[in-house]
């Protein structure tokens, strides 16, 4: 799994951190900032989850080709 956020398009809403703050935070604006492009297996259901919450579209998940 991969992890990025487009911050130009966040509205800084903060569901990505309340949801999976291992992986997501915000800056002192509010904006998104990924704290972990990889996570580990303990955080990857959260940051799925944070990426369908995103009112903005700007987290996105690609999962891993298996």
């Amino acid at each position: 799994m991969r992890v990025s956020a487009d911050r130009t398009v966040c509205v800084g809403a903060g569901l990505c951190a309340l949801t999976a703050p291992g992986v997501f935070d915000q800056d002192d604006d509010g904006i998104v900032t990924v704290l972990e492009s990889a996570p580990a297996a303990d955080d990857r259901t959260t940051a799925r989850e944070a990426g369908h919450l995103c009112p903005s579209g700007a987290v996105r998940i690609v999962e891993d080709a298996e």
